[in-house]
């Protein structure tokens, strides 16, 4: 967790101890004990795929203000390392809330991970519930099994313009932190290693992890504040 938050979390607890520290002070003490987040590693597995036959979307989501949870979601595909090779993470997130709603780890870049984390995100909708769904161009979200499911249940099907990690950012920022704040961006030994963590970093993520653009609450918080 960046550390600015961390201190944001936990001052009511030290206020009751009578512990009382500055934001500086915060930063030298998780220096001196090798806490501070290490920076993030550029190089690594391809995940997308976009030169395909599949029909590519428009951008729904480049002129739609987004107000409320359930509204739209943000998906992206990126990989752990293990000493077994990658294990693919599928991500769905919630747009408004920040919440991750689905989330799979694959052993292969099919759509199979995908298409678990659509299924998971789709039973946390209440009825009536249709959101954008809005991802990258790749071949696992443009495929005929990943397309249908969401045409079936109603989700409009919004893609990047130009493939740029910038139009998917919000998708682009949650499996960042998952690597840099919860551990995902080590080498596990196994993927079994490498799922657990994944479980235990999107638990912390949802519910424990206070966001400044939520005015510092959690996004499972936000997330059930509208249906």
């Amino acid at each position: 967790m960046d550390a600015r938050k961390l201190l944001k979390n936990i001052c009511k607890e030290l206020e009751e101890l009578n512990i009382f520290i500055g934001r500086d002070q915060f930063f030298d003490l998780l220096r001196d004990h090798d806490l501070l987040t290490p920076k993030r590693r550029r190089h690594g597995a391809q995940t997308t795929y976009s030169h395909h036959h599949f029909h590519k979307y428009s951008k729904l989501l480049k002129d739609r203000e987004i107000t409320v949870p359930k509204q739209a979601w943000v998906s992206d595909l990126t990989y752990v390392r293990t000493d077994d090779g990658f294990l693919y993470v599928s991500l769905i997130t919630d747009a408004w809330s920040r919440k991750i709603v689905g989330y799979e780890g694959s052993n292969t870049l099919e759509a199979t991970g995908c298409l678990k984390a659509m299924r998971m995100a789709i039973k946390q909708l209440p009825p009536g519930a249709h959101p954008v769904h809005h991802s990258d161009r790749g071949i696992q979200y443009c495929c005929g099994e990943y397309v249908q499911k969401l045409e079936k249940q109603g989700i409009a099907i919004s893609m990047t313009e130009e493939n740029h990690c910038y139009e998917n950012a919000k998708a682009e920022r949650a499996n960042g932190i998952l690597k840099q704040e919860y551990g995902l961006g080590a080498t596990f030994l196994c993927r079994e290693h490498a799922i657990a963590a994944l479980g235990e970093g999107v638990y912390l993520y949802n519910d424990r992890r206070p966001h400044m653009a939520l005015n510092y609450r959690f996004p499972s918080e936000v997330h059930g504040t509208a249906a």
